[in-house]
């Protein structure tokens, strides 16, 4: 029994820590979570004062029993999972989990923020107990979302239609992009008018000038009426440069990475969603490969808190000397304050080492990695780089009793913008040194625009997230889970990179809210978040917490009238059943959309696909029928779309059940034999197989094409896109790419 035991979460992770430890102790990963609450079931006792009912899974099981082997030839346990609650649970629950192979033994938690070799030993060495406080935020947090998720969503099922979920921050976040929504579609613009002119003195460069003041009073100019008498008004006098106003201002360096900026500079600057950032941003944590040599690259990316160590301060300091002189340092060392709400269990996101500068990292990354990774070093080396330095001009031009003002600014040190140019400093207008007070300018005609107030803008990816941790809507490390959930449920779909809420999704949140507002609201949702903070700290008991908010929750669920409800949230489309002739077809949800289907259901099953055309009159969607007949009946076959995907039926449907799927028209790359055919799973995700499955096993996540490579002859190519090349085509064989 010589040698430790380390658990951590990740393969990834336990082979860079092993790299680091040379062989003093074994490392070995939980793969996560190794038991969890059913799938199926609550999965909460609430008789028992809401006691969770933890199982495994088959693989859990066996990674458990793996462990117990591993634990049985030492002495010394070390639980090496994430620092932060999800991290602290899991902990927990391996130590619940091997209970008796653990008696007798040392068991400790060893926590981390980088994996880098320093950091690991320091943690070796700092060795403490499980922190039950966390623990307990965690189970509240689980058990609480469960008991919404399985007793608010059948509701829905019932109400609108089957397979829909509700979700106590993910219902919450939606409502906020429907209420965005019903702003804009409410919004009536409002007019106002401009006026502006170009203003200049002999040959010294023109600048432009806007009316701001008439009287000395700010005007508003709501119409062109009032715009021409001004604009007239102005014409009559001379240009009088009455005071020029010259100053210098500093602009400070934004904050090194937490969870959710660099979420939503991910999203704005690169292109990568925040479920893609994250996984991205654990790869550059758990460790890469330079060289031989795995180590992580980033401290942890789930964190709320800004504070960066003393050392590694120091060291970005350094770099800056290096890199861009000893004269780009910020006098002083910054120090950026945290959020009150910041649990501050970490770092900021940041390089384990500023001296891996992404270009020297280029070789060992991927495309998207060295992105993420420039991103990462960048912010964070322009945190101890001095402040952009600018020189303000502010110039007043009086026209009679008109003033015309215009701003302009000059950068006059770059500063951090070295580094980090990705800050929007607007410079306004250049306005030349040689202008001075009292002077008398020209100017071209006073040009008047009309103009109208915009509507708020819809909510982005980054925008939603900025709104949900500024409203303190759950947590940064779930942000990326609630905006997949709520587009894979169809509640919203993307418009020019803005969420829009769907009918589906405006039907959702209109029954929540009518129903559940007491809970599903923001302030309620961001006190719970408090409540978490306060079980963490030790202030408020776990299952005391679950109980008021089960017992308010059980009181809406029972006001409910299921009868009454779910005939509000079906619509009569007009059009009488072309089958029985006697009912009326209505317009009802599912998972994947509207369809319609006959109020005499089940007596009468019809139903059929439609769309809404630009006024948004109901056009039905009749299949396609194929110039082919049935095998087993001889009637037409349809083509017809399932909640699988494509599929070829029999017209005669349901007399003749007769049905296969749709192919593509290429070969299987695999057995030859069969032919492609376009499927959709579980999650309302396409993916392409073999039409002789389960005899052929071949499975791709693209689309191919009977388009044959004109390099090398391969008789199909995959339909690909990317941020980079967009839309294209590549042939699997050469890997050429065309267009």
């Amino acid at each position: 029994m010589s040698k430790g035991l380390i658990i951590v979460e990740s393969p990834a992770k336990a082979n860079t820590i092993a790299k680091f430890l040379k062989n003093k102790y074994i490392v070995k990963a939980s793969m996560g979570h190794v038991r969890d609450l059913p799938q199926r079931e609550l999965g909460v006792d609430i008789a028992r004062e809401f006691e969770p009912v933890y199982v495994m899974t088959d693989k859990q099981k066996k990674v458990i029993n793996s462990l117990k082997e591993d634990v049985k030839g030492v002495d010394t346990i070390l639980l090496a999972s994430d620092h932060d609650r999800e991290g602290e649970a899991i902990a927990w629950h391996l130590l619940k989990s091997m209970e008796k192979q653990m008696e007798g033994k040392q068991v400790h938690r060893i926590v981390f923020n980088e994996i880098t070799a320093k950091a690991i030993n320091a943690a070796i060495e700092a060795r403490g107990e499980i922190d039950m406080n966390k623990v307990d935020a965690q189970q509240a947090r689980r058990v609480l979302d469960r008991l919404v998720g399985y007793q608010v969503s059948p509701l829905l099922w019932r109400v609108i239609a089957k397979d829909l979920s509700a979700g106590r921050v993910q219902s919450v976040a939606l409502r906020l992009i429907c209420e965005r929504e019903a702003e804009i579609n409410d919004f009536v613009p409002k007019e106002y008018w401009r006026l502006e002119a170009n203003f200049w003195r002999g040959e010294l460069p023109p600048f432009k000038a806007v009316l701001e003041k008439w009287q000395d009073q700010k005007v508003e100019i709501e119409s062109e009426a009032q715009a021409l008498e001004l604009k007239t008004n102005c014409e009559n006098h001379n240009a009088i440069l009455t005071e020029i106003k010259r100053s210098s201002r500093s602009v400070e360096p934004p904050a090194p990475f937490i969870t959710s900026t660099l979420q939503q500079e991910a999203s704005k600057l690169l292109g990568i969603q925040a479920s893609r950032t994250m996984s991205i941003a654990q790869q550059l944590y758990e460790g890469i490969e330079l060289g031989g040599e795995s180590t992580g690259l980033i401290t942890y990316m789930r964190t709320d808190s800004t504070r960066i160590s003393t050392d590694a301060n120091q060291a970005c300091r350094d770099l800056i000397k290096d890199r861009f002189g000893e004269d780009m340092i910020n006098s002083s060392v910054r120090i950026y304050k945290n959020k009150n709400t910041a649990q501050d269990a970490h770092e900021a996101i940041r390089p384990t080492d500023p001296f891996n500068t992404p270009e020297n990292m280029e070789k060992f990354l991927t495309k998207d990695q060295l992105k993420l990774y420039t991103l990462i070093w960048s912010r964070f080396i322009a945190t101890q780089m001095q402040s952009v330095r600018l020189a303000v001009t502010k110039a007043d031009i009086t026209l009679g009793e008109a003033t015309f003002v215009a701003n302009g600014s000059q950068i006059t040190r770059e500063g951090f913008l070295k580094c980090y140019p990705h800050v929007n400093i607007p410079l306004g207008e250049s306005i030349h040194a040689d202008y001075a007070s009292s002077n008398e300018l020209e100017h071209d005609a006073i040009e008047a625009s009309q103009h109208f107030t915009k509507p708020p803008a819809r909510y982005t990816e980054a925008s939603l997230i900025k709104e949900l941790e500024a409203r303190g809507i759950g947590r940064p490390s779930t942000y990326a889970a609630i905006i997949s959930t709520i587009r894979l449920r169809k509640y919203v779909h993307m418009e020019k990179k803005a969420f829009v809420p769907t009918n589906l999704g405006n039907d959702v949140n209109r029954f929540l809210v009518d129903k559940f507002d007491n809970v599903f609201n923001v302030k309620f949702t961001a006190n719970m978040e408090e409540k978490l903070d306060e079980v963490e700290y030790g202030k408020v008991e776990w299952r005391s917490l679950v109980k008021d908010y089960h017992d308010q929750l059980q009181k809406l669920i029972n006001a409910v009238d299921v009868k009454k409800e779910k005939s509000a949230f079906v619509q009569d489309s007009g059009i009488v059943c072309d089958v029985c002739k006697e009912g009326k077809m209505l317009i009802r949800h599912s998972k994947n959309g509207e369809f319609l289907a006959c109020d005499r259901f089940p007596a009468c099953k019809n139903s059929k696909n439609f769309k809404r055309d630009a006024d948004g009159k109901i056009q039905i969607v009749e299949p396609a029928q194929l110039d082919e007949a049935c095998p087993q009946c001889g009637a037409p076959l349809m083509e017809r779309e399932g909640r699988f995907g494509a599929f070829i039926a029999c017209s005669a449907y349901p007399k003749c059940k007769y049905s296969r799927p749709k192919t593509l028209g290429v070969k299987c790359p695999e057995c030859g034999t069969g032919e492609v055919v376009q499927r959709r799973n579980k999650k309302g995700r396409n993916f392409y197989s073999c039409n002789r499955y389960p005899d052929c096993n071949w499975i791709s996540n693209d689309k191919p094409v009977a388009i044959t490579c004109p390099n090398c002859g391969n008789p199909f190519m995959f339909e690909k896109y990317t941020q980079a090349k967009g839309n294209h085509k590549l042939c699997p064989k050469c890997k050429s790419i065309f267009e």
